[in-house]
């Protein structure tokens, strides 16, 4: 078992890796953030959209970071799983 901490630790280095050169700089919108059956659900996008909040920032396609605490498992979430990170898909 990871402690909260940890898990942000955690999702900040799986953000970090995963960026390429081409995109915008990204960051994890902490004050989104929260802890749900276990996982940190660390929803992230533009640094500017972070800064600003104006949608006009907004990177589109951020599915949110998961860390599971039981096991330090890091993964993007799947559009699969929308009810669980709390996200209704569009004419549902």
């Amino acid at each position: 078992m990871i402690s909260e901490p940890q898990a942000r630790l955690l999702a900040e280095e799986f953000l970090a890796l995963d960026r390429s050169d081409n995109q915008p700089e990204l960051a994890i919108l902490w004050d989104l953030a929260r802890v749900e059956d276990g996982i940190l659900i660390a929803p992230y996008n533009s640094v500017l959209f972070g800064q600003t909040g104006d949608y006009d920032d907004q990177l589109l396609g951020c599915l949110p970071i998961l860390v599971d605490m039981s096991s330090g498992e890091v993964s993007f979430a799947r559009l699969e799983d929308h009810e669980f990170w709390g996200i209704q898909p569009e004419g549902q």
